[in-house]
């Protein structure tokens, strides 16, 4: 079941049984990630659900925080469907570029596809931050770049406490 909520024309929230979400207990693992969740392929909120499970029984991580979900319009490439999209914060003992080949094998796991550059997706997942890293490699670039110009963003990133 989910709570929606309209925010103007463009823009919806939704929140479910674990988005948002929040643990109070202290954690054992040295690094946090902010990671920005999106997708537009299919049922994508159920998609998120699964994805939140998936991560509360993998030992390599620990779900601390999630956002509310945001439905928003596409950007970039403009012919699809739009994009539900939330935050997700992590703890973890993994190097930055190890959780980076973690989260890529995870969008592998839920079907993700790289056909072009903005292009319709059943689930992806950006570090938009890793502690307080600043790192500007071909790979990756930390903060994330333009995070705080996209509502995708800036919207459920505004829930969540940093």
């Amino acid at each position: 079941m989910y709570i929606k909520c309209n925010l103007n024309k463009r823009l919806t929230t939704y929140k479910s049984l674990h988005y948002p979400y929040r643990v109070k207990q202290k954690s054992c693992y040295t690094h946090r990630a902010v990671i920005g969740i999106g997708g537009n392929i299919g049922d994508v909120r159920r998609r998120f659900e699964h994805l939140f499970m998936f991560l509360k029984k993998d030992k390599r991580v620990e779900v601390v925080e999630t956002s509310l979900i945001l439905k928003n319009p596409p950007f970039g490439y403009m012919n699809q469907d739009d994009f539900f999209n939330s935050i997700i914060v992590l703890r973890t003992n993994m190097q930055v570029f190890l959780f980076l080949d973690y989260l890529m094998r995870l969008e592998k796991k839920f079907s993700r596809r790289r056909s072009f550059a903005n292009a319709p997706r059943t689930l992806d997942l950006d570090i938009i931050f890793f502690d307080n890293k600043i790192i500007n490699t071909e790979k990756l670039t930390l903060p994330h770049k333009s995070w705080f110009k996209r509502d995708s963003v800036v919207i459920p990133l505004s829930g969540v406490k940093l």
